[in-house]
């Protein structure tokens, strides 16, 4: 009776520990590997102006309103050790952004005073992937790299410009990225959300045929600013 009594005992205080199930345990030992991608992103600009802009128009900028876009796209993969990967993440970035001018003198319509910018990027990152290590199954990780995207809406070599209201952008930019993640491994798949810093880093703005343009006189240059939230199924 006591030897059963002290089994009892013991089991009550120390119940037995279920081993957790580790999904997809493997998963990270392939040299190569492929997914696809569906998110979304708001769109900003960065403007530099001539010095006398800010003296006419008591510091006044340029309001950009920007408006919820979509992302989707494919997945490569390359492992390179435990905790480097590089990553190939062709999509399609759609957003608009909307630019209110402050009050100008020269313009006569209220109407002139704001421009629908909508862009469809052909977007091309290279990342660097930097992987913690795998807690059961949950990861983080960080992302940077760099990144082409193609505006299929830029409007570049158009003929109509501002006075027509028609604004231009440059067709290609080149932009370096950063981004923060979390992957959690399912019994089928892996599920990864991150987010992404994308920032342009050359002058997106064709200026406008006439030199006395009251939307791009002021602007010297012109660069893009988004995040996005990325959601990873591999």
């Amino acid at each position: 009776m006591l030897v059963v009594f002290v089994t009892k005992f013991s089991i009550a205080q120390y119940p037995e520990v279920k081993e957790k199930i580790i999904n997809l345990p493997n998963f990270d030992n392939k040299t190569l590997h492929y997914g696809y991608f569906l998110g979304t992103n708001q769109y900003d600009f960065k403007f530099e102006y001539i010095d006398s802009y800010y003296k006419e128009l008591m510091f006044k900028d340029i309001t950009v309103n920007q408006k919820n876009g979509f992302n989707v796209g494919l997945i490569g993969d390359l492992r390179i050790n435990n905790f480097l990967n590089l990553r190939f993440e062709p999509g399609l970035y759609y957003n608009q952004r909307d630019l209110v001018y402050p009050e100008y003198i020269e313009f006569t319509r209220e109407s002139d005073r704001l421009r629908e910018i909508k862009s469809t990027y052909i977007h091309l990152p290279l990342y660097l992937k930097i992987n913690a290590k795998r807690i059961n199954n949950f990861r983080p990780f960080i992302l940077m790299g760099v990144s082409t995207d193609f505006n299929l809406s830029s409007n570049e070599n158009n003929s109509d410009d501002n006075a027509s209201n028609v604004f231009r952008t440059t067709t290609k930019s080149f932009n370096y990225e950063l981004g923060l993640g979390f992957e959690f491994y399912l019994y089928y798949f892996k599920f990864s959300p991150s987010l992404r810093g994308i920032f342009s880093l050359q002058n997106e703005l064709i200026q406008d045929a006439s030199k006395e343009s009251p939307w791009t006189k002021n602007i010297i240059n012109m660069f893009s600013r988004g995040i996005s939230l990325i959601i990873t199924f591999e």
